[in-house]
């Protein structure tokens, strides 16, 4: 039975409420914790928790917007540092950049830890730095990596000094500063070993015209020394890397930690860092790509992977949490995914996550010495007592008979028949769907919608043949996949006839535009957020960015560019458009959305574009995804001829 609208917007109010916590650390001591929690009005505040007491004490915030508290972590039991982000302008001419701030636990004594240039310019350096290792020679300082940006020096003679990447040591206490590695201006990342050694460069050479080449390169050193020595190299071609690339280093072990390819998929390899550069693989997986590491405490010591097939899996190295997993997923429940957020110094007071697909998720706080597990705050507080239908991995048949994976939601209570359907397309195109709990599934499925997420040809996870050429350059096979998801829903009964729509976001959005010049009578309605409409245009926005050579390798050339941008072919669209974008985006820029709606206005066609000012890619923002939500649910349900 299909349910009543949102007409006043209540419900969408409560699934477009930002998570509660943005980040959470807990001391090297384990008495207190730091949460940077979001304000329901926009802007986030760090607030520090005695773990003992329970006071509260909120030592920094942000305004939100322009200004964002992104990160706060204990670094000394009496210091916190937080990384700061800011953003000025929009669009094309949206700059944005990061700083670094030291505070006490209190809140009373706050320095500036990002290094200021001569000219003392708020701007004059994007990248304000990130802590890349807790541990250093000085008891009272971390390891911290940042852009140092071209200075003119003063004199007889204006000079430019050496820019680029480089490592400090940097005290939390009084800001002073010494530096690690200088700046190399081809580097693009440092890994350190935990223990307070950079041991790690990697680089990324240009072209004599300023652009990054697709290929990038690593090197090593032994503990004390300073020379460098190759340790990979690897190539991307079409947003497919080929070649080791280091994520971690064991120090212990004397191994570089890192990704390659194992066949078709995806594994992780370990390369000694002793000069012979062996190489073996630790963990590989025959059905999926193993796609990351799972790592504890303030060393970042390596104990694990993860990787997805229908669920997410944890293969833990470290028998003590193989254990402690185990354990806890018996007591929150045998189907919650359980994440270790952070621990302590000794690894005993850690912070857990929990959640399943009809749960947002819960923190908790988990002493390892007593066993005992203490709730601390709901991820999502304003749905509870909300009831969620469940998310069931299915498979559905492409049109060329393959098998194509996907997530299926059905409101709560349905019998899973005649319901009205929408089709929702994951953005990248290099990412997937995972189970568990979505905002934007729940929603609509609260609404009386069976929505399924169709893991196309061109997703990650699923290895290189799978992937193909991505879905730009092989979006044929991405868009053919998602129609049959449609074509699907209707065969199998779940979707009403008549009753298809398509709601994408990124490159969701370009896919439910380029399904609906394709295939203009298969959806009913479609809605499109920040969405690219032209690939031609999508690798000009890059033309002043050192990737440009990456992304014009990811889209390709060819007749398939024209052929794949909807924005040129709007005339095919036969259905109502509905189109949200921010203008603060950086991803996808804002003009996309704007081509768009005028090219359909252009050809006689319906489309309502709504557009949030001074909001990015994600639109974080309460008032603006109500507002999607809410105007989404009302436009498609006009379309598909349902209830108001």
């Amino acid at each position: 039975m299909l349910q009543a609208a949102d007409s006043t917007g209540e419900t969408a109010s409560k699934f477009a409420a930002r998570e509660s916590v943005r980040s959470i650390s807990i001391s090297p001591e384990g008495k207190q914790i730091v949460m940077v929690m979001v304000r329901p009005d926009g802007g986030e505040n760090a607030i520090v928790v005695d773990l003992a007491t329970g006071g509260a004490n909120p030592v920094f915030s942000a305004n939100g917007g322009e200004e964002q508290l992104r990160r706060c972590v204990f670094v000394l039991e009496e210091r916190v540092v937080c990384q700061v982000y800011f953003r000025q302008g929009s669009n094309r001419k949206t700059e944005s950049a990061t700083r670094l701030v030291s505070i006490s636990n209190d809140g009373s004594d706050v320095e500036m830890l990002s290094a200021q240039t001569a000219s003392n310019a708020y701007y004059s350096s994007n990248y304000g730095g990130g802590i890349i290792d807790y541990n250093s020679e000085d008891e009272d300082s971390v390891l911290v990596m940042s852009w140092k940006p071209e200075e003119m020096g003063t004199g007889t003679l204006v000079a430019k000094r050496g820019s680029g990447l480089l490592v400090e040591q940097v005290n939390v206490n009084k800001a002073k500063r010494k530096q690690i590695i200088p700046p190399n201006p081809d580097a693009y990342r440092y890994i350190s070993d935990g223990k307070g050694n950079v041991r790690v460069m990697a680089s990324q050479p240009r072209s004599e015209s300023g652009y990054g080449r697709n290929e990038f390169h690593y090197f090593y050193r032994a503990v004390g020394e300073n020379d460098w020595h190759d340790l990979s190299k690897v190539i991307v071609e079409g947003g497919v890397s080929y070649g080791f690339w280091p994520v971690a280093v064991d120090s212990d072990r004397n191994v570089a930690y890192g990704f390659d390819t194992q066949g078709d998929h995806t594994a992780l390899f370990q390369v000694s860092l002793d000069g012979s550069n062996a190489k073996s693989v630790v963990v590989a997986r025959d059905e999926a790509d193993v796609d990351s590491l799972l790592r504890i405490g303030r060393s970042r010591r390596i104990i694990g992977v993860s990787y997805a097939t229908d669920y997410r899996h944890a293969d833990y190295f470290d028998q003590r949490y193989a254990k402690l997993s185990k354990g806890l997923r018996q007591a929150l429940g045998g189907d919650k995914q359980i994440a270790i957020i952070d621990a302590d110094a000794n690894e005993n007071k850690m912070i857990l996550f929990a959640s399943n697909d009809v749960d947002p998720g819960n923190y908790y706080i988990f002493d390892d010495s007593t066993k005992q597990l203490s709730p601390l705050l709901p991820a999502r507080p304003e749905l509870a007592g909300v009831k969620f239908g469940h998310m069931q991995p299915v498979r559905f048949p492409a049109s060329d008979g393959t098998m194509i994976p996907g997530y299926l939601t059905l409101p709560a209570d349905s019998d899973g028949k005649n319901l009205p359907a929408i089709v929702m397309p994951h953005g990248g195109p290099s990412s997937r769907d995972e189970w568990g709990f979505d905002w934007l599934v729940q929603y609509f499925a609260s609404q009386g919608f069976a929505v399924l997420q169709p893991n196309y040809r061109g997703s990650s996870g699923y290895g290189a043949d799978w992937f193909q050429k991505n879905g730009f350059q092989s979006w044929e096979t991405a868009i053919g996949d998602i129609d049959d998801a449609g074509r699907w829903l209707e065969k199998e009964g779940i979707a009403a006839p008549g009753k298809l729509a398509i709601f994408g976001w990124s490159y969701g959005g370009y896919a439910a535009l380029q399904s609906a010049v394709m295939e203009p009578g298969l959806y009913k309605a479609v809605v499109s957020v920040a969405p690219v409409t032209d690939l031609e245009r999508l690798v000009n926005d890059a033309s002043q960015s050192v990737d440009r050579r990456l992304v014009e390798d990811f889209v390709g050339r060819g007749p398939h560019v024209d052929a794949g941008s909807p924005a040129k072919h709007a005339d095919r669209i036969a259905v109502p458009v509905m189109l949200f974008h921010g203008d603060a985006d950086t991803n996808v820029l804002v003009g996309h959305s704007r081509l768009m709606r005028d090219r359909l206005q252009n050809a006689g066609k319906q489309v309502r574009y709504v557009e949030f000012e001074d909001l990015a890619h994600s639109l974080d923002d309460k008032a603006a995804r109500t507002k999607l939500l809410s105007e989404s649910n009302a436009f498609i349900r006009k379309a598909l001829d349902l209830p108001d």
